[in-house]
């Protein structure tokens, strides 16, 4: 196997490793609504208005191996990046809940579940988040080289 085929094997991997993780995120985000019955609030829908697009996106650039599911790819994730960061650091008290857009309806700092203790629903998002632009941003300088 010569090395750009070993470069193409492991761009591949990346690419398919970011899907994953937004098909597991979007499937968790409905599974949370729909079957938990925990309301989204306006900061979850928009992480949402940009997690879901990338399912079919990065899913439409593994078969076969398009490396510019990246181009659209990574502003989509960079966005929900910035809208998980902003919701993580609402939830956390960081940033002070009157600068919430959750004005009616569900408040943007419910809390439902924390995995391991821990971790928020949104500091789930951002973690996913920021994994896919690490890989997205991966393949994109490997690109380059």
């Amino acid at each position: 196997m010569s090395d750009r085929d070993k470069a193409l094997d492991w761009d591949w991997a990346l690419l398919f490793g970011a899907w994953l993780i937004t098909a597991v995120a979007s499937l968790g985000s409905l599974f949370f609504s729909e079957v938990m019955d925990f309301a989204p609030c306006s900061l979850c829908w928009y992480q949402r208005v940009f997690m879901y697009p990338l399912v079919i996106v990065l899913g439409m650039g593994l078969l076969p191996f398009d490396r510019s599911a990246v181009r659209y790819g990574l502003p989509l994730a960079i966005g929900g990046w910035l809208a998980a960061g902003y919701h993580t650091l609402l939830y956390e008290g960081i940033i002070p809940e009157t600068m919430s857009p959750c004005t009616k309806g569900v408040s943007c700092k419910e809390e439902y579940i924390e995995v391991l203790g821990f971790l928020s629903i949104p500091a789930l998002s951002l973690v996913a988040f920021t994994v896919i632009v690490s890989a997205l941003i991966a393949v994109r300088r490997r690109e380059k080289t």
